[in-house]
């Protein structure tokens, strides 16, 4: 058995640095989502990746890729979104398993109308708190720690 390694004080101070900003940052977010539209920060995430698919559609297993979500938890969340008319679902042709997950119009409308300030709150509380430097920087740490992760960590199936 491999001896522990254990974090130096600094390792374990950035550490936990890093894990209570993007909590932090993702709940405020998250609450500021919530307070200017009726739209969830999983609801947004859904219409801007079908906003930017062609045609407003994605098969819902390549939805779920990008959202990093398990099958059950993406069937569950489109339901609730299916119901209040953000998107819909249609059948593929070509695979009778399969299905298309579509934007609906009222889903454009509402990624259009919460676009301009979230991104706005993005820049403000993120972007801008940061030099060209330290953005490179985080692009760069970013990458090399997704490189390291295992592709097939993917949630959905």
């Amino acid at each position: 058995m491999a001896k522990t390694v254990w974090l130096t004080a600094r390792e374990d101070h950035v550490w936990r640095t890093y894990l209570r900003m993007h909590a932090e940052l993702l709940r405020h977010l998250n609450r500021q989502l919530q307070a200017e539209s009726d739209l969830s920060a999983q609801d947004y995430e859904v219409l801007v990746h079908l906003s930017e698919a062609a045609d407003g559609r994605l098969r819902a297993f390549e939805l779920g890729v990008v959202v990093q979500w398990e099958k059950s938890r993406l069937s569950h969340h489109l339901s609730r979104m299916e119901k209040r008319g953000l998107i819909a679902r249609e059948d593929c042709e070509t695979d009778a398993r399969g299905a298309y997950v579509v934007l609906s119009a009222a889903g454009r409308r509402a990624i259009e109308a919460t676009a301009p300030g979230h991104v706005a709150e993005i820049r403000d509380v993120f972007l801008d708190a940061l030099t060209p430097a330290q953005l490179d920087a985080l692009g760069d740490i970013a990458e090399a720690v997704l490189a390291r992760l295992d592709p097939g960590d993917v949630c959905a199936e």
